[in-house]
């Protein structure tokens, strides 16, 4: 929070003894001090620099004005960094950006306040440069800053060739492929006021001190053949009502139904997939349903280090912190009851799809890196046994 003070001597303000600041994210209360000086405490994140003002005094109707207030932006200190760990990695004193792109030009870093990725806003640009960030073909910076609800993803600019396998275009953000928790929407299902069924391009910046704990938690190592599995989609699982559980289609559903699980002599479950993926992929309405087409099982990954926030009970709040811990409390919760928890994850495919997909993170940091690209002359040879309807 910070402190910002108006002196406008016999203006509106001066007339009330409490007003209501209001802007997109706050309501708050500011007090009138005397009849020449304001005090109004505002959120330091806001980059609206125009504020309303609902003012109440005895025996008069509410009034409403505008001031113009000024409002400090995040501030970063900016370093060099460092190649490795990739991902965002939080110290002490700041957060590590590493990401590896062989064929990139340029690339940015791209951070956001929660406000301004709602808006399709960049908060704060920061160009890397390639003398001083980047070590072999890994772009890389240090950031000092506050970065509480804070998100970022990255810009590359590059050939665009596609017979070639690249893919770049500067205009686009990229989620980061080693992102911990990606930002899309909080509801299972739910499109976006402006229709957006692609919304995953930001990643969670974490934090130094917000280490979960596993109270020495370790994996259970049974052997193969001792393994009765049982093995679930987390939302399904307990979705339905008939599942009594008080967070039904969630990894905290899941825990309720441990000890139950237990009973039955199994011994270890599967998850189904639990990364990143977007239900929405296929959306498209189905008439003989008379609904919608979602992506229920999950098998096109847009993250492997993301657990899929909304199957977690709070959805997107606290920038998805809350789901990453409530999936390493269910791999906690199932170990102390002797339940050995494997993921099921797919590696040969992603969401992005062939070269017709989406571009949402590996195809436009460096498509041909992170993806095995076919010659093109096995294209061709491809094409010639479609044309004569040659078979392997």
């Amino acid at each position: 929070m910070a402190m910002h003070s108006l002196s406008p001597p016999h203006t509106f303000f001066s007339h009330f003894t409490t007003l209501s600041l209001i802007n997109k994210t706050n309501l708050l209360q500011l007090h009138y001090h005397n009849h020449s000086r304001i005090s109004i405490i505002i959120s330091s994140k806001s980059n609206s620099n125009k504020i309303s003002a609902i003012g109440n005094r005895v025996g008069v109707e509410t009034e409403t004005e505008t001031a113009v207030v000024e409002i400090d932006k995040p501030q970063f200190q900016v370093s060099r960094g460092y190649p490795s760990p990739f991902g965002a990695t939080a110290q002490e004193d700041g957060v590590n950006f590493a990401v590896y792109s062989l064929n990139a030009h340029s690339a940015s870093l791209c951070l956001f306040t929660l406000s301004d990725f709602k808006n399709n806003k960049v908060t704060e640009y920061i160009t890397l440069d390639p003398l001083v960030n980047k070590t072999g073909c890994v772009w890389h910076v240090f950031v000092k800053g506050d970065f509480k609800d804070m998100l970022y993803g990255y810009k590359f600019d590059g050939k665009f060739s596609p017979q070639q396998g690249h893919y770049y275009d500067s205009s686009r953000v990229l989620l980061d492929p080693y992102a911990k928790a990606v930002i899309s929407r909080g509801e299972f299902g739910a499109v976006g006021l402006d229709g957006n069924c692609w919304p995953q391009m930001a990643g969670m910046v974490p934090f130094d001190h917000e280490e979960f704990d596993w109270e020495g938690d370790l994996p259970l190592k049974y052997p193969q053949k001792d393994l009765i599995i049982y093995e679930m989609h987390v939302r399904g699982f307990t979705k339905h009502e008939s599942s009594k559980t008080e967070f039904p289609g969630t990894y905290l559903g899941v825990v309720e139904k441990l000890d139950h699980l237990k009973e039955l002599g199994v011994n270890c479950i599967e998850l189904m997939p639990c990364n990143e993926f977007n239900e929405l992929e296929y959306y498209s309405y189905n008439a003989v349903q008379g609904d919608y087409r979602v992506n229920f099982w999950g098998y096109s990954t847009i993250n492997y280090f993301s657990p899929m926030i909304r199957y977690s009970s709070a959805g997107t709040q606290n920038c998805g912190r809350d789901g990453i811990n409530e999936i390493k409390f269910l791999i906690k919760e199932a170990h102390k009851r002797g339940i050995e928890v494997i993921m099921d994850v797919v590696f040969n495919h992603t969401a992005e799809g062939n070269e017709k997909g989406p571009i949402i993170s590996f195809r436009g940091v460096d498509n041909s890196v992170y993806y095995m690209v076919a010659p093109k002359v096995f294209l061709n040879i491809l094409i010639l046994f479609q044309l004569f309807g040659w078979q392997f």
